[in-house]
């Protein structure tokens, strides 16, 4: 299977302050696609940077959607790198099962991890990208003194749960203050958005400093998900 770049499309771009972005990456959401015909599905986003499995365990999130099995059996035929997003509880005993199984990138959530910082390394050190996930009414702050320990940093837009949801603005200050620490820092962390992202969305959250976008009925919503997939894309890069 392929493995997982900072970005596929290496695109540069230039934000609203003058910063340097090298990557605009769209991440679609298998959570709108079609489950009868998932590896057809797959094929349809090839152009993608990497396809994003949504992992919803009904403990930590109201809703229940796949395991680790169905994760393996979409990296066996995805013609792109897995982007595991791990909505459930218990992430430090769970989460190190998906960077075995080979999947590319796994985020597990600041909110359900007792040990983050031991926890992204263990990813690291199973050959997996670390990414951490923060709820929308979860403050970045806390955390930022442990961005070298991670690969990605997920900002929900939207309550984690549900797809369908419309994306929140109130997160926008947030990406903001992230973006600030992470060129601060000097490290390459980045940035993804998680929820309401469209072609308009898309782009205040590019300004406000964000480089990966997931995206689900934006993608999927459309009969030519891959063409779904360019528009979000130069719409992302012209915003950066």
């Amino acid at each position: 299977m392929p493995k997982l770049e900072n970005c596929q499309h290496h695109q540069t771009a230039t934000n609203t302050e003058g910063t340097a972005l090298t990557e605009c990456c769209i991440n679609p959401s298998i959570l709108s696609a079609d489950f009868v015909n998932l590896e057809a599905e797959l094929k349809r986003i090839s152009n993608a940077d990497a396809v994003h499995v949504d992992v919803m365990d009904n403990h930590f999130v109201p809703n229940l959607t796949l395991g680790l099995p169905v994760v393996e059996r979409i990296q066996a035929v995805s013609p792109v790198p897995l982007d595991a997003h791990l909505m459930i509880a218990d992430a430090d005993r769970w989460a190190p099962a998906y960077a075995d199984a080979g999947v590319a990138s796994v985020t597990f959530h600041a909110e359900a991890a007792m040990a983050p910082i031991k926890l992204a390394r263990e990813l690291r050190a199973r050959g997996a990208k670390a990414g951490m996930a923060l709820r929308p009414a979860t403050p970045v702050e806390p955390y930022l003194d442990m961005l070298s320990e991670l690969d990605m940093l997920l900002i929900m837009t939207v309550e984690p749960g549900f797809g369908g949801q419309s994306f929140l603005d109130v997160t926008l200050p947030k990406i903001r203050r992230a973006r600030a620490a992470i060129e601060g820092s000097g490290i390459g962390v980045a940035i993804q958005v998680d929820g309401g992202v469209t072609e308009e969305t898309i782009v205040r959250a590019a300004e406000a400093g964000a480089n990966v976008f997931v995206a689900g009925s934006a993608v999927y919503g459309h009969a030519d998900p891959a063409a779904a997939i360019e528009r979000l894309r130069a719409a992302g890069l012209a915003a950066m």
